[in-house]
């Protein structure tokens, strides 16, 4: 039986192309921690990119990437959606040093030599999941942006700032028009600051536990968790919950230090995010990534707004600047197409 999961999102599927098409196919991927997303698109100059045969993968059930990406294209071939596939680009979590991709977060190590032979695409090409992220804000609706603080206009705004607290902490800047149009970064992984006492606290109890504390070790899922038990142990309670999910729940249900929890994790991704828009000069920032789906209700006002501008003498050059929760699930995947797209046409 096969272990691909449909996604459900109704992307459209249902428009095949042809056994020789007029126009290059090509796989797109974003691979993280959790999940693989792939997707296929037709490429037609100056056309819209319209993906197709959205499907859904857990990462932990297979031995590689190369396992998925050959899963999908099997899947494809054997329903007749497309003749052959060589070109594929996967946006993928992690730094590529020459032929290996530095990652904590996946099930596997990726060499780009040997998934380019194992899953029969010469073309593949890995770039980082937020570049591809960053990549694809121009192509996301407006109908999928949720206003969080900050000017409420329609106008695209960059340098913009793209964070995403899921499995990582993804980091990435939009410059704009021009080559390259992406600033691609490792934030993420930069030594975790703190603000107030109980930030302190906290990150005296991380620095006990691990040799180097940076902003993903609070700023992800496992992160919120981290932090959880880090109050947990402050507080003198054991830890009640195991999931981001059933925390945040939990907040919402009445539960003191879940919501604790919860509003300091909320001000501390805020701060964070005032202090990433300060260092690249962002006029627009957009939050993305699973954490930021599960506290779609507590990122908005609160907190987090209260810290992202509590910058002391610089906070009224972030009081104009927009804040946009993303609600939209394939932003990896259209991004990773659009890349394609974008050096494909150079």
């Amino acid at each position: 039986m096969s272990r691909h999961h449909a996604d459900g999102t109704g992307m459209p599927s249902t428009e095949h192309c042809a056994h020789e098409p007029a126009f290059p196919c090509v796989l797109g991927a974003d691979v993280g921690g959790t999940w693989a997303r792939l997707a296929w698109a037709e490429l037609r100059p100056g056309k819209p990119l319209h993906m197709r045969g959205f499907r859904r993968y857990a990462c932990a059930d297979y031995p590689s990437l190369a396992a998925i990406l050959r899963d999908y294209i099997d899947h494809l071939l054997a329903d007749g959606e497309v003749g052959a596939i060589s070109q594929a680009v996967v946006a993928i979590a992690g730094l590529l040093e020459g032929d290996t991709l530095l990652n904590v977060n996946l099930p596997w190590q990726v060499s780009l030599s040997r998934t380019r032979q194992d899953s029969g695409l010469p073309g593949l090409q890995l770039i980082n999941d937020f570049v591809a992220v960053a990549k694809a804000m121009p192509h996301a609706g407006r109908e999928s942006l949720q206003h969080v603080c900050g000017d409420d206009t329609d106008d695209a705004r960059f340098p913009a700032l793209v964070l995403g607290p899921g499995t990582g902490l993804g980091v990435a800047v939009h410059l704009g028009d021009g080559w390259p149009s992406v600033l691609p970064s490792e934030g993420g992984h930069a030594a975790l600051a703190a603000a107030t006492p109980l930030e302190q606290d906290v990150l005296r109890l991380l620095t006990q536990r691990h040799a180097y504390v940076d902003s993903e070790c609070v700023m992800s899922g496992p992160g919120l968790m981290r932090l959880y038990a880090c109050l947990c142990e402050l507080r003198g309670q054991v830890p009640r919950w195991q999931q981001p999910a059933e925390l945040v729940q939990a907040s919402r249900e009445g539960d003191a230090l879940a919501k604790e929890c919860v509003r300091a994790f909320c001000g501390w991704l805020g701060s964070l995010a005032g202090d990433l828009a300060l260092t690249f000069g962002a006029r627009s920032v957009y939050v993305t990534g699973g954490v930021a789906g599960h506290l779609a209700a507590e990122l908005h006002g609160g907190e987090f707004e209260q810290r992202f501008h509590a910058k002391g003498g610089l906070s009224p050059a972030l009081a104009k600047v927009p804040v946009w929760r993303v609600e939209h699930g394939e932003l990896g995947v259209l991004g990773a197409l659009a890349w394609h797209a974008e050096h494909a046409g150079r």
